[in-house]
């Protein structure tokens, strides 16, 4: 039944998948992505923190320092270049680091995927009508309410941590500057601890749902994967009919090939190797048919009705079948098992001509 309806119950292909990220769709998180860039963000302020502090201080005393002196104009742009050359150097390697995390905690989700559709103008999202049906439609709907339980979750872990903190907090105007900021700063960190590794498991909790869902709506129907299995491997009446049409070509250069040749070498059932010597006009044996299951049969049947030796060597048989093209001469490894042959087949010739 549903597959009279046309509905979509099969897995997407691989090539549905593909031409889906060739399109730029693909399963992205976008809480995953802030998870990963926070905590890239704390990580930046513990390795760089004191030396962004202190370069950016050197920095405004140095402006500070030369502002109060009497300044040109010539003055002001080598104090306005200098100042921009010290920011650059104190803040370009955690700018820079800041960046690689960025675009690693997308590269991470969905590899590296190059599209222009995100660029190309799509005129039909200007439309009121669908951008109500949009807002209102359940995907989104769903959506709100999980980022509506996402908050409640963060904030009842805050309110859980920050309550139990709360003896140290009553007791920080008994301890002095630094006693109270280093409470203060244990408190930040335990906080900011449990807040990321909570983004972080919902993040990838949503990275596998934008997955799963991604595989939703690219599913297929019955229909589509037919057809395109059929513009991939071809039209199997297509196949069909050039296969019999090799057959017939093969069959025809095998009724016209074994009744010349010498002897039929067999598997005996698999594999059969009609072979053909003249010492006066080849270097060596040369193979002038070969065939394996159907082919094998036909070759020893049309040999046997024009009196063409058959002789049974399966591993002869199996190696010149593999080893040697039709019209070839034999490899020199062969030489002797197939002058064997020979002598043996022209032995029985002569006997049977006395």
């Amino acid at each position: 039944m549903a597959e009279d309806l046309g509905e979509r119950t099969e897995a997407p292909t691989g090539k549905r998948l593909e031409e889906a990220r060739q399109r730029g769709q693909v399963a992205q998180s976008a809480d995953l992505s802030a998870a990963i860039e926070l905590i890239g963000v704390v990580l930046i302020i513990i390795i760089f923190g004191a030396g962004l502090a202190r370069g950016m201080g050197e920095i405004m005393q140095a402006i500070l320092r030369d502002g109060t002196s009497g300044v040109t104009t010539i003055d002001l742009d080598q104090i306005l270049v200098s100042t921009a050359v010290r920011t650059a150097i104190a803040t370009g390697p955690a700018l820079a680091l800041a960046f690689l995390i960025g675009v690693g905690a997308h590269v991470l989700q969905t590899g590296l995927v190059l599209s222009s559709r995100g660029l190309t103008p799509d005129f039909s999202r200007l439309n009121p009508v669908n951008g109500l049906s949009r807002l209102f439609n359940r995907r989104n709907s769903v959506k709100t309410l999980v980022n509506s339980l996402k908050l409640l979750v963060v904030l009842i872990v805050s309110w859980l941590l920050l309550s139990g903190a709360m003896g140290k907090v009553v007791g920080l105007p008994r301890l002095g500057l630094w006693a109270g900021l280093t409470v203060l700063s244990d408190m930040l960190l335990l906080l900011v601890k449990w807040l990321l590794s909570i983004l972080l498991i919902i993040g990838i909790a949503d990275w596998l749902y934008q997955r799963w869902q991604l595989h939703q709506d690219l599913r297929m129907t019955k229909q589509e994967v037919q057809d395109e299995r059929r513009s991939m491997d071809g039209d199997p009446k297509l196949k069909a009919r050039r296969f019999k049409f090799a057959r017939d070509i093969a069959l025809q250069r095998i009724n016209q090939a074994v009744p010349q040749a010498d002897v039929i070498v067999t598997n005996p059932t698999h594999f059969s190797v009609a072979i053909q010597y003249d010492a006066k006009t080849m270097k060596a044996p040369r193979v002038v048919a070969k065939g394996a299951d159907f082919l094998a049969m036909r070759i020893r049947q049309i040999a046997a009705q024009n009196g063409v030796p058959i002789v049974e060597r399966p591993p002869l048989a199996r190696g010149l079948y593999a080893s040697t093209e039709v019209g070839s001469e034999i490899s020199p490894k062969f030489y002797e098992a197939v002058a064997e042959v020979l002598a043996y087949v022209y032995r029985l010739e002569s006997e049977a001509a006395a």
